[in-house]
C-alpha cells in the first residue's frame, strides 16, 4: 500500500500561475487526480494544463463544494501560502502539500496552530512532496527515478532534504529495490508532518518493508524520531544525517539546518539514531548498498 495518496486521491491546485501550472501538469501525466484549481478573482473560468480543461474557482470552499476534492497543493507565493493551507484546513481537506519556500516563521506559527486542532495533515511547507510510485504524485519531484512496489513489497523514504531524497531513490532504483511512498517533510523550522507521524504510517503498511530516513542538523525531530522507531519499528531502518561538517550558529542549507543553544548536532543525532537500532550510513553514497543487504537479508 501507499500511504497518504493513491491514484484516487481527488486534487485542487492552489496557486495556478507558471510554477503552478506547470507542475500540475507533471502530477497529471504521472498519474494524480487533480480535479481544478484555485485562483482568487479568476474564479468561473477554466485553465488548459496539457490536455486537461481545469475548473478554476475563487476560493476553497467554493471547489471543495462542486470537486469535493480530498487534497490540495499549494503553489501559493511566500506572503500568501500561510493562508492558501488555513482556507485548505478549513474547507476540511484531508491533505495539503505546500511546495512554496520562504514563507514567513510568523505566518507558519498561525498556520501550525490552527492546524493542531485540525483533520488536516500539511506536508511542508518548503518541501518536494510526495510520491506513490506507479500511482500519483503531488510535488516536483523527477517522477521517473520511481519504482512501483512490487510482490516484495517496497522501501519508505522519508527525508527533510529533496535532493537527497532523491539521491536516495535513484540508488534504489538502480538497485532494483521498489519504493511505497516517498516524501519530504520539509527544512523549514515549522513544518506540518514530522518524522513520527510518517513513520508511524510506515511502520502501519504492511507494504513498507524497510525505510529509509534522511535528516539533517538543527532541532530535535531525528532525535524523537529514533526514540520511536526503538520503541516501536521492527522494520530495517537506513538513515543519513546531512550537515555533519557544520559549524554551531551557521546555517546549512535549509532554514531549520542550523546548530544553536548546544543542541542539533549531528554527532548527537546520530548516536541517538545508532542507539535505536538504525542503520546509519556516512555519506548518501552508501544508502543504496546499505539498503540493499537488509533487504535482501529480509526478503520475505
Amino acid at each position: 500500500m501507499s500511504i497518504l495518496l493513491d491514484q484516487n486521491t481527488r486534487v485542487i491546485v492552489q496557486g495556478l500561475g507558471k510554477q503552478g501550472a506547470f507542475h500540475a501538469g507533471q502530477c497529471l501525466e504521472y498519474g494524480a487526480r487533480i480535479v481544478g484549481g484555485v485562483s482568487p478573482g479568476k474564479g468561473g473560468t477554466s485553465l488548459a494544463v496539457g490536455p486537461h480543461q481545469l475548473p478554476v474557482f475563487d476560493t476553497v470552499a467554493q471547489a471543495a463544494r462542486r470537486l469535493q476534492p480530498s487534497a490540495s497543493i499549494v503553489f501559493v507565493p511566500p506572503a500568501g501560502a500561510a493562508d492558501a493551507i488555513l482556507e485548505a484546513a478549513d474547507a476540511g481537506l484531508a491533505l495539503v502539500v505546500c511546495i512554496t519556500e520562504g514563507i514567513p516563521v510568523a505566518d507558519m506559527v498561525r498556520a501550525w496552530r490552527f492546524l493542531h486542532n485540525s483533520q488536516t495533515r500539511l506536508i511542508g511547507p518548503n518541501c518536494p512532496g510526495i510520491i506513490s510510485p506507479g500511482k500519483a504524485k503531488l510535488g516536483i519531484m523527477p517522477g521517473y527515478i520511481h519504482t512501483p512496489p512490487d510482490s516484495r513489497g517496497g522501501v519508505g523514504v522519508v527525508s527533510r532534504s529533496g535532493t537527497l531524497t532523491y539521491e536516495a531513490v535513484g540508488q534504489l532504483t538502480a538497485l532494483g529495490i521498489p519504493q511505497t511512498t516517498c516524501l519530504g517533510i520539509g527544512g523549514d523550522p515549522i513544518i506540518g508532518a514530522n518524522f513520527v507521524d510518517v513513520l508511524r504510517l510506515f511502520h502501519e503498511d504492511p507494504e513498507t518493508r524497510a525505510i529509509v530516513m534522511i535528516g539533517e542538523i538543527g532541532g530535535a525531530a531525528e532525535e524523537q524520531a529514533a526514540a520511536f522507531i526503538g520503541e516501536k519499528v521492527r522494520k530495517p531502518v537506513v538513515g543519513f544525517i546531512a550537515g555533519q561538517t557544520a559549524p554551531p550558529g551557521r546555517r546549512m542549507g535549509h532554514a531549520g539546518a542550523i546548530i544553536s543553544g548546544g543542541s542539533g548536532a549531528a554527532a548527537e543525532k546520530i548516536r541517538a539514531m545508532q542507539q535505536a537500532g538504525i542503520h546509519v550510513v556516512p555519506t548518501p553514497a552508501d544508502i543504496g548498498d546499505t539498503m540493499q543487504k537488509l533487504w535482501q537479508s529480509n526478503a520475505p
